[in-house]
């Protein structure tokens, strides 16, 4: 698999002396790879892994990217199987040293471009990617004030997989929103709504939307959001349409049932055209701020939000998964600077029509006991999929540094993903789509 970017410096390697809470050393998170530190106050100190969990000697360390971008760097040769499909970001050696796969690659590019999310319910509207390669958390987080270009891989991406996002209520910016939650509160994995997308070779590009099986099933389907989202293509060029779904189902002339028992459908956007997710409220109220739509993806703006969160993961449903074919590369809002982090809970997005965020703001959270779910993107059949968390040791594992991408040759000892404080068995929330070409 090759990554096709434009060519950036990346340092090889960034020591750092720190000891972890159980003696390991500590890499330390990079503020000059245009980066979005993830409660940079909190124990992963910006890494995109929960608050709780360290980057530590021997395991890989996933990262975040501003909106519209996506990683560029995980460990070579690995697909989606667990645990390997925990190993993005980049390595932190037996010395607290980073290495990085791809040397010559940035840590995060722009995506394709060619989804974005229009905020039309005049609140904040907070849309939380999952991270992968990584734990899939729902931590990487655009909160749209009015319009902003979402995150979208294309087929270079790792392992072929997409970009999936929990949608919250509009009022639930991401610092409330963007965390594992539980039934108690329609957020986070909670939240009614999912949504899909990724673009493929010959640059075509699937967009889903579906209700979230597990807020399906939980006691929380009985009180119904009051606000819907619906893809809408400006140039009336996309395939599939209409595609809308509300707290009463999906509203489509060609919907499916995924896992889960839940709806989903799936528009078709073709090359060189874009999609909207449109998020309104089903009163037909309408926003009241002001807003600008544009075909850019990067917000002019962000700040931190001012709220801090706790939240807890005692009680993660498992359930099954239909995979779906994808792919992913990406597009993007960039720092300030090239080098910059964006160090921040939330990337509030005012307009559209800038591509750099001017100001950040950092803000930390705790948390007790995240636990990883995931989306299964990687297949153009049916196919049913559950997993276990890590261990609380990381195994031994081969792992390359070289920049080639079709090779694994060298080996570190002690290799593994970094893992979650705690010794909980995880049981993974998956959320499934059909293959979009299964469908059209």
């Amino acid at each position: 698999m090759k990554i096709t970017t434009i060519q950036a410096t990346v340092g090889e390697r960034n020591s750092s002396a720190l000891v972890s809470r159980d003696g390991k050393k500590k890499c330390a998170f990079p503020t000059d790879k245009g980066l979005f530190a993830v409660t940079p106050d909190a124990m992963n100190g910006g890494w995109a892994m929960a608050p709780d969990q360290e980057c530590v000697s021997g395991t890989w360390c996933p990262i975040a990217c501003p909106p519209g971008q996506v990683m560029a760097q995980w460990k070579p040769g690995t697909t989606y199987a667990f645990p390997e499909s925990t190993y993005g970001g980049v390595y932190c050696n037996d010395d607290g040293e980073i290495e990085v796969p791809f040397k010559n690659k940035p840590w995060c590019v722009d995506g394709t471009g060619a989804v974005e999310a229009v905020n039309k319910a005049g609140k904040v509207v907070s849309f939380c990617q999952t991270c992968l390669p990584g734990y899939e958390d729902m931590i990487i987080p655009t909160d749209v004030e009015d319009s902003a270009t979402l995150a979208v891989p294309g087929a270079s991406y790792w392992d072929s997989t997409a970009a999936h996002y929990y949608i919250n209520a509009p009022g639930v910016d991401s610092s409330q929103g963007c965390h594992w939650g539980d039934k108690s509160k329609p957020i986070g994995n909670w939240s009614p709504y999912v949504a899909g997308a990724n673009t493929v070779e010959g640059g075509s590009t699937f967009v889903k939307l579906g209700l979230n099986p597990v807020w399906q099933d939980s006691p929380l389907y009985n009180t119904k959001p009051n606000f819907g989202l619906k893809v809408e293509c400006p140039d009336g060029n996309c395939n599939g349409a209409k595609c809308e779904v509300d707290g009463n189902g999906v509203v489509s002339d060609n919907k499916a049932t995924g896992a889960g028992g839940s709806d989903f459908c799936v528009v078709t956007v073709p090359p060189g055209s874009k999609a909207h997710i449109v998020v309104y409220n089903l009163d037909g109220s309408g926003g009241d701020a002001e807003s600008s739509s544009s075909s850019s993806s990067k917000p002019s703006s962000t700040q931190a939000s001012s709220t801090s969160s706790t939240p807890t993961t005692s009680s993660v449903p498992s359930t099954t998964s239909t995979s779906t074919s994808t792919s992913t590369s990406s597009k993007s809002s960039s720092t300030s600077s090239s080098s910059a982090v964006t160090s921040s809970s939330a990337i509030r997005s005012t307009s559209s029509s800038s591509h750099s965020p001017s100001s950040t703001q950092a803000t930390s959270a705790s948390a007790t006991s995240y636990l990883g779910g995931i989306f299964q993107e990687n297949g153009t059949a049916s196919t049913s999929f559950s997993w276990v968390g890590p261990s609380s040791t990381a195994g031994p594992a081969a792992v390359s540094t070289s920049g080639d991408e079709s090779t694994s040759s060298d080996t570190n000892k002690n290799e593994g993903a970094g893992q979650r404080q705690g010794g909980a068995a995880i049981a993974g929330l998956i959320v499934a789509f059909v293959a979009a070409s299964y469908l059209l």
